[in-house]
């Protein structure tokens, strides 16, 4: 797999982009984001702990 970044400033463009890529999407084309591929490295480097219920998460936010 290859992958390419590209850095749109302009909201605008951002969108055209987006819509233009999306065509793509059934020819095997993934689309995301910097910041999502950030959020998952956090979720995956966390895979291993150990886990808690809600209940009790809640109990020590307080």
């Amino acid at each position: 797999m290859q992958t390419l970044t590209i850095n749109i400033k302009n909201e605008t463009l951002t969108k055209k982009v987006l819509r233009i890529l999306e065509h793509f999407k059934n020819d095997g084309l993934e689309i995301s984001s910097q910041e999502d591929i950030e959020d998952l490295k956090l979720l995956k480097a966390t895979r291993n702990d150990d886990s808690m219920s809600f209940d009790d998460y809640l109990k020590n936010e307080n």
